[in-house]
């Protein structure tokens, strides 16, 4: 049996492209009349492609047909159960962060505690330091002074070597015998070079002598 293309692409359901294709390829049998292309088919395979039969509707059962139908009561017994379902896990949720918060907070508390603890510790000990330093200043300094400068009570008839020690301008000149005017102008003259000379010491206000390291000789005169 012969069909045109339209016809064949009609009867099995193919473009025009696809069977001008498998002409192409020689993938299928056709003939050439007065200018047509005809498809050789054979009945066989047309009967293969009368396309589907329409199928006989069954009559069903009537216990197969209907269905139990879902009650108002049976839903909200379904969403009552999730709900409550969902509130048991919202409760467990809310127990974890709430023990999640405690354990950091702890945390943070006993990382301040081991801060603070630290800081007291380091200043304690700079008390400590500071305090042997303090100390050992002060008592520099006493032994400094003690060394610098010592008071003598002179009486008229002791016998001083102003020679050998440290001893205070005011005193020293009063040992001299000179006067009252002699000594306030060669005190002026002390004074007058006392930021000059570092043979002068001045200790609370007074000029102190030491002839054990230094010769006065020039502003004694």
């Amino acid at each position: 049996m012969r069909l045109t293309i339209d016809e064949y692409c009609k009867y099995f359901k193919m473009s025009k492209e696809m069977v001008n294709s498998k002409i192409k390829s020689k993938k299928l049998n056709y003939i050439i009349e007065n200018g047509i292309t005809y498809m050789i088919v054979a009945k066989s395979s047309l009967n293969k492609y009368e396309g589907p039969q329409e199928k006989k509707s069954v009559p069903q059962e009537p216990s197969q047909a209907l269905k139990p139908r879902t009650t108002v009561a049976t839903v909200i017994a379904l969403y009552q159960k999730e709900n409550s379902f969902l509130k048991n896990k919202i409760v467990q949720l809310e127990a974890k962060i709430d023990k999640l918060i405690d354990d950091k907070e702890q945390m943070l508390r006993d990382e301040r505690d081991k801060i603070e603890n630290l800081y007291t510790t380091k200043d304690e000990q700079l008390k400590n330091i500071l305090e042997l330093i303090n100390n050992k200043m002060r008592l520099e300094r006493e032994e400094s002074t003690v060394h610098q400068v010592e008071s003598f009570q002179h009486s008229d008839e002791a016998e001083i070597k102003y020679d050998t020690r440290i001893v205070e301008l005011k005193e020293y000149l009063k040992s001299l015998g000179i006067s009252s005017s002699q000594r306030k102008a060669i005190k002026k003259r002390f004074l007058d070079v006392y930021d000059s000379d570092v043979r002068i010491i001045k200790q609370n206000g007074k000029l102190y002598l030491d002839f054990s390291k230094y010769d006065y000789s020039d502003l004694l005169a």
